[in-house]
């Protein structure tokens, strides 16, 4: 509707190759977008299209920064996790789904898509390359991991949120000039937060039980 005015999160932007084509789609949305990499928010500040009144860009790790100092807590009606959470070490998985679950409202939805278990990507990897179950480091030192729908599922449920769409996308990627045609695995998932959900306190929790540690 015209009147309707979303405000989307996008945790992990890159350099906004998302973010712009909505803010041109939609004249109503305001985009918070985040990322990692300080240089990759930079090309989104540089961006023509980026003004202050429609787009919030701000460096962060969703592990340890608390995403509400830059964005009011219970603001946010979607949350876009593309091809973000695989990079992210498993047992830190949980508190990146706590910290994203404060500044989403009640009722919210999380849209993710991400590499899916047995993608073809997981499969050239070496037994070298292996870090754990399903999780992998590539040779530029950056990891992947490869969902499964149960474990995904799970891994919600624990932050608090109900599954909506949780199902593999099956693809084949064609290179004609090697004659190869390979199968591409993704996960692409929805997740809601429940309507009388109250704002957790993991993240606080585990940043605070580490500052403990520190003073000790």
């Amino acid at each position: 509707f015209e009147s309707q005015k979303l405000v989307l999160l996008e945790a992990g932007c890159g350099v906004g190759n998302c973010v712009f084509p909505l803010i041109e789609e939609d004249l109503h949305i305001f985009v918070y977008a985040c990322d990692f990499s300080p240089r990759a928010v930079e090309f989104v500040k540089k961006n023509p299209l980026y003004h202050p009144e429609r787009c919030c860009a701000f460096q962060c790790d969703l592990t340890k920064d608390h995403l509400t100092e830059n964005v009011p807590e219970g603001s946010v009606d979607v949350v876009t996790l593309i091809f973000v959470l695989s990079a992210v070490h498993p047992d830190k998985m949980k508190l990146a789904l706590e910290n994203i679950s404060k500044v989403l409202k009640p009722g919210g939805v999380v849209l993710f898509r991400d590499y899916g278990l047995y993608d073809y990507a997981m499969l050239r990897f070496k037994s070298a390359s292996k870090l754990g179950d399903n999780f992998y480091v590539r040779q530029d030192g950056t990891r992947s991991y490869f969902f499964s729908k149960e474990f995904l599922a799970k891994l919600f449920e624990e932050a608090g949120f109900q599954s909506v769409v949780n199902e593999y996308i099956l693809r084949e990627t064609v290179n004609k000039k090697e004659g190869l045609c390979v199968a591409r695995v993704f996960l692409q998932s929805k997740f809601i937060k429940p309507a009388n959900s109250q704002t957790g306190s993991g993240l606080l929790s585990y940043k605070s039980s580490k500052e403990g540690k520190r003073e000790d």
